[in-house]
């Protein structure tokens, strides 16, 4: 099992997906990683979530995660349907003590410096910063990442294809998630051309 930082590091643009048709997810994991975006995170917001996360590990080259996990139930039920890493949109010991001791790459959300500290007494260093501008944008990101240098982020939450070239240009930024790439109603090779176009948003 790869780590959460090489997860990070294989695409600059991590997909946030909802689901609502398990029939759309494969198509749309073919056409994502065609475009160059491997990494897939299939948030638990919607009835079909888990059997698209199954669904979408069946195509080759994908690496299929859950995202807005926020119960230790919702972990288990990622960990059986067989996603590859696992996203929260924030921090408790109560949802993290299982996901660590599993061994699945982690990437629970932060937005103060109580929140990274928490997860540095975890053993944590890979954050996602969310909801990334309303909790002050890259200036705030910037600010927090000054003190916790050890710390690498993902931020998500409000950011476009004109605004994640400036957050990718911030070292201690891996990668970025994104909704933009797969707009309602797009066709898949719509959906294939903005991912094609994510995938080369790297400084």
């Amino acid at each position: 099992m790869t780590d959460i930082a090489a997860i990070m590091a294989t695409s600059p643009v991590i997909p946030v997906l909802v689901i609502d048709d398990v029939a759309t997810a494969r198509p749309l994991a073919e056409a994502l990683v065609a475009g160059g975006l491997r990494v897939l995170e299939v948030t638990l917001r919607t009835p079909a979530a888990l059997d698209a996360i199954r669904a979408m590990k069946g195509v080759p080259g994908a690496i299929v995660g859950a995202g807005t996990v926020v119960t230790a139930g919702h972990f288990a039920a990622a960990h059986d349907a067989g996603a590859e890493f696992i996203v929260s949109p924030g921090l408790t010991e109560r949802l993290a003590a299982p996901v660590i001791d599993s061994g699945i790459p982690f990437l629970p959300g932060v937005a103060t410096a109580g929140d990274i500290m928490r997860g540095l007494d975890l053993g944590l260093t890979h954050f996602k910063f969310f909801p990334a501008e309303t909790s002050g944008g890259l200036k705030a990101l910037k600010a927090l990442a000054a003190p916790f240098y050890q710390c690498r982020f993902c931020p998500t939450g409000g950011i476009s294809a004109a605004t994640a070239p400036d957050w990718l240009g911030f070292d201690p930024v891996l990668c970025v998630g994104g909704s933009w790439v797969t707009p309602k109603g797009a066709t898949m090779a719509e959906v294939e051309a903005l991912a094609r176009a994510a995938s080369a948003l790297r400084p």
